[in-house]
């Protein structure tokens, strides 16, 4: 890499920053910092949801699993799940979010079952989502270091590992300082710009690697079916393995219909629209887009792998590849837009999602009756925090093995279950009350800790369907233990009372 590519690097960074400062002008109410106003357009919003989706994560190690030992395009048959689950959230759960004024996705079931179920799932939310982005944050910090290293060929390991560090600490505090001023509106406008960055970045890389492989895409092409790279379809039934045809499908479905259906850090999006028609179309229209950038991605990892052969093996992870190429083999210039492209998909904050489950959900109701401008200072404050959180995150994880896709989705996989299912079943079980909701929450929660810790030959694939059938069955089993809930609160979740667009 050459400094034509250095200055394109922190250009970006430092370009994020001013723009978030100047979005802050724009945020006088909680609204307009957790919300936009509701003003945001509905194609804006499917892009976010797109840039959101593609963390830093995605796009270096979605390539990595077609570049690995046995890798191939059975990822794919997850992405169909998520396709899937984007239908089933358009019809259980949109028309629920346009109901009342709410400012996360959580104050539905403050409606539906009371306080406990909420600032549980609050809770769990803020645990969850701070663990998988301070692992998001490692990653993209994984490269900048890696750039380090392209300027200094002779250093050390230990060396570089203090590189890592700091790019942690640099890119964290680019990230905190964006959103604390930004807001909500901010991080969507800048996903949009995002999305282009990183698919011209994407599609750079693969023209490079193209020109670069001996007999070029035939050539690529020939090498992956000799290793069965294409292979997409695995329909054998086995719970052990993570990328399955039913494991996607089911899994992969129930995954989505808990981080874009139930989590607050893709719901706020559809929210900043004005009605539920045009946070459907956001949704629907994201699931298009998705599945054409995974097949991307994956065909990208098989150019690495026709492109590194037969010296594959010198990578300890597929998490490796991607930057190796990036700051060994492109060129000066595109080998910038590349890393900016990654550092574009690392901005995708959730600190702004996480402050607004915090304020709203954990600390209004220890605080009640205050200003609108004392939680707007109370926001900024956690904002804060929470970077902070993460930036310890990611030094805490920096050493471990492994993937850092499957660990950040097998995190968010292991809690989201006992939500989605506490959602289903204010949906769905009319007559199940607050406590033996909270119980089905909380067996789920001590079952899937057990499985996550002791039966790891378990797939991640399988633990948001696992989680949310325990949480759905205990609550319903309990709930002939208690009486059934007020006639009030019965439909407060149910899509066929929501309101009219």
């Amino acid at each position: 890499m050459k400094a034509l590519d250095l200055i394109i690097i922190f250009g970006y960074l430092i370009g994020i920053v001013l723009f978030g400062t100047w979005f802050g002008r724009k945020q006088k109410t909680t609204s307009d910092y957790f919300l936009g106003d509701r003003s945001v357009p509905w194609w804006a919003v499917a892009f976010s949801i797109v840039a959101t989706e593609t963390s830093t994560i995605t796009f270096i190690s979605v390539p990595g699993i077609a570049f690995a030992r046995g890798g191939n395009f059975q990822f794919l048959q997850l992405v169909f799940g998520y396709l899937l689950g984007r239908i089933v959230i358009s019809i259980l759960f949109i028309p629920s979010y346009f109901r009342g004024e709410l400012l996360t996705v959580y104050q539905l079931l403050d409606r539906r079952f009371g306080g406990k179920i909420k600032m549980l799932a609050a809770s769990l939310f803020v645990v969850m989502r701070n663990i998988a982005d301070g692992i998001r944050l490692l990653l993209t910090a994984i490269v900048l270091a890696a750039v380090y290293a392209s300027f200094q060929p002779d250093a050390s390991p230990e060396t570089i590992a203090v590189a890592t560090v700091v790019s942690i600490v640099v890119i964290g505090l680019a990230m905190i300082i964006f959103t604390y001023f930004g807001g909500m509106e901010a991080v969507i406008w800048v996903e949009v710009v995002q999305l282009g960055i990183y698919i011209a970045g994407a599609i750079a890389a693969a023209i490079v690697l193209i020109n670069s492989i001996e007999g070029g895409l035939g050539g690529a092409t020939a090498l992956a079916n000799q290793f069965g790279k294409f292979s997409v379809f695995d329909f054998t039934f086995d719970y052990t393995k993570t990328y399955t045809f039913w494991s996607g499908l089911i899994g992969g479905c129930f995954l989505t219909m808990s981080t874009h259906g139930t989590d607050q850090y893709l719901v706020q999006r559809y929210l900043c629209t004005d009605r539920p028609r045009h946070a459907t179309i956001a949704l629907l229209t994201s699931g298009a887009i998705v599945l054409a950038q995974f097949i991307g991605f994956l065909f990208i990892g098989v150019l690495l792998f026709a492109f590194y052969y037969p010296d594959t093996a010198q990578f300890t992870s597929g998490d490796r590849v991607f930057p190796d190429f990036i700051t060994k083999h492109m060129p000066s210039g595109l080998s910038g837009l590349v890393v900016a492209a990654i550092f574009a998909a690392a901005m995708s904050s959730s600190l702004n999602s996480i402050a607004a489950t915090a304020v709203n959900d954990l600390y209004k109701p220890f605080r009640p009756a205050r200003s609108d401008q004392h939680y707007l200072k109370v926001s900024h404050v956690l904002t804060l925090i929470w970077g902070l959180v993460q930036i310890g995150v990611a030094l805490g994880v920096r050493n471990q093995p492994g993937s850092a896709l499957s660990k950040a989705l097998s995190i968010a996989s292991l809690i989201n279950g006992p939500i989605l299912g506490v959602f289903l079943v204010g949906t769905f079980l009319r007559r199940v009350s607050q406590p033996p909701a909270l119980i089905g929450m909380l067996v789920s929660c001590g079952v899937m800790l057990y499985v996550f810790l002791v039966h790891k030959e378990i797939a991640w694939t399988w633990y948001v369907f696992i989680g949310s059938l325990i949480t759905f069955v205990v609550a319903w089993l309990a709930s002939f233990a208690f009486r059934p809930a007020p006639a009030e609160m019965r439909d407060e979740l149910s899509p066929a009372v929501a309101t009219e667009d």
